[in-house]
């Protein structure tokens, strides 16, 4: 007696459909993401809220008003470091830039310039042109808070002045750079990236939103306090100089020698400190929208 032919059982013949019917989904849903375009913002949120939920964590995204990871959040921070560094190397700019890590996020201090008329808070021509190079790197590579210091010397304003005092002068540096991160250079970049901003590929209104500058006014605190250490150098080397003459030690063509000598190191020392202050800090927060 013949033996009756097994056949193997395959998937039953709904499978072939279901199958064929998830992979045109999938294809369906790949041509909608390649047309979509991505705001950098809110990718970075939903892409935080999948690591919450999968037990990693989020890379500096705000809730409820804080950070819950202390690492700043920068986009390309490689990426930064290395357009600073190809623009600290340009010889225009050589000894104008650095950049240090701090506590609270990456200080850029732009100095050795003159970015201000004495007395004023308008930008000059120069500054305008180092603060774009600079705006377009730590805008537009990173989702972070910027905080701007503006700085004066310890000079006294005029009595016409419109500020009342080197720390509203201070402010009012601050509130210039902000100003033209958020509104004229936006506006040298929505010319400059037409093409990108139409097709979406570019969210000009989530990078220069005016609400990332934070102007602080220093005014001249901070000199003051470096100045008030000078003076203090000085007295002592006068108050040395005086006992040695009273005490019949050097001769009084010496002694108003030293003097002579002390005022110069003096000056000289108070000009290289004012020209220290002569600088607009860029601090990058550890801390996004």
């Amino acid at each position: 007696m013949a033996k009756k032919q097994e056949t193997r059982k395959g998937s039953p013949a709904w499978m072939t459909t279901y199958s064929d019917m998830v992979t045109l989904l999938l294809t369906f849903f790949v041509f909608l993401l390649s047309m979509s375009s991505i705001n950098p913002g809110k990718f970075q949120q939903t892409a935080a809220g999948v690591r919450i939920a999968f037990g990693g964590t989020p890379p500096g995204v705000l809730i409820g008003g804080r950070s819950i990871n202390k690492e700043p959040l920068i986009s390309a921070k490689k990426g930064i470091y290395r357009e600073l560094i190809k623009l600290m190397a340009d010889p225009k700019y050589k000894g104008k830039i650095t950049v240090q890590e701090t506590k609270e996020g990456i200080l850029i201090t732009l100095q050795d310039m003159v970015f201000f008329k004495s007395g004023s808070a308008k930008l000059t021509k120069q500054a305008k042109e180092l603060l774009k190079k600079v705006g377009i790197i730590v805008i537009e590579h990173t989702a972070n808070k910027l905080v701007i210091y503006g700085y004066t010397d310890d000079v006294p304003l005029p009595a016409n002045s419109i500020y009342a005092s080197n720390w509203h002068l201070g402010a009012a540096r601050a509130a210039s750079v902000a100003r033209f991160f958020a509104v004229e250079l936006k506006k040298i970049r929505e010319v400059e990236r037409l093409p990108e901003i139409r097709a979406g590929n570019f969210d000009i209104d989530f990078y220069y939103n005016p609400d990332r500058f934070i102007p602080v006014g220093v005014g001249d605190k901070a000199i003051l306090k470096e100045k008030r250490q000078l003076d203090r150098w000085r007295e002592t080397a006068i108050a040395v100089v005086r006992s040695k003459f009273r005490a019949g030690q050097i001769p009084k063509t010496q002694w108003e020698s030293e003097i002579t000598k002390i005022n110069n190191e003096y000056n000289k020392k108070l000009q290289e400190l004012r020209t220290k202050y002569r600088k607009i800090d860029i601090l990058i927060k550890n801390e996004t929208m």
